[in-house]
């Protein structure tokens, strides 16, 4: 797996521009959450908050993690800005900091990808099967080879530049997900999808917890 550190390291440094640079909610996330509501919200690689936003009109309790300490700092300038209550922790993807059974709704989105490691990334949906409740619902996102910027046809790992104001690049590990792939690694999980599709050059899940 790449390590965490590696991750958040990376988020860290370009933690402000690039929360500049994701103020809308993706249609995707909002067309989900308009369908479902409940009392505890997660937003998983909550990144500046955005989706965690949406969450808080859908639950009573939003909390966003992300593993990058300069991300909820913008996701709590952003919760203060907007008016919307978060509690945001740090935590890895694999290793949630929640209690089993919790979560009745949750977002991954676009955070699956940045798991060096196939083990690491079953383990990471594993691990939201975990904390959702019996009933409880997540909408899991992965960039694609569908995508435009992409021309393969099966998976593979890269690495994608994040250009600073300035001119300095900072590269960023990706597993880009061919779909059948993606929904290979859901199916090998404690989750259970209720669908798949591609939108936008990006794979996504409609999940709940195995019975």
């Amino acid at each position: 797996m790449d390590d965490p550190r590696t991750v958040r390291e990376t988020y860290d440094r370009i933690a402000s521009h690039f929360a500049s640079t994701r103020e809308h909610a993706w249609p995707e996330v909002e067309r989900f959450l308009a369908d479902h509501e409940g009392r505890l919200g997660l937003d998983l690689g909550c990144a500046n908050g955005r989706h965690a936003q949406l969450l808080a009109g859908r639950v009573d309790r939003v909390v966003g993690v992300d593993v990058s300490r300069g991300l909820l700092e913008e996701a709590r300038t952003r919760s203060r800005e907007r008016g919307f209550d978060a509690e945001l922790l740090q935590g890895d993807a694999a290793r949630i900091p929640l209690r089993d059974d919790r979560v009745d709704l949750a977002v991954y989105i676009a955070t699956i990808h940045h798991l060096r490691d196939r083990e690491q990334r079953v383990r990471s949906l594993d691990e939201l099967a975990r904390i959702l409740a019996p009933g409880g619902r997540a909408l899991v996102s992965a960039w694609s080879t569908v995508h435009r910027k992409f021309d393969r046809g099966e998976g593979f790992d890269t690495t994608v530049d994040w250009t600073l104001p300035g001119g300095e690049t900072v590269p960023r590990f990706y597993h880009i997900y061919a779909p059948e792939e993606f929904e290979a690694d859901v199916e090998d999980s404690a989750l259970v999808a209720e669908s798949f599709e591609v939108s936008s050059g990006n794979c996504y899940a409609v999940v709940g917890k195995k019975q």
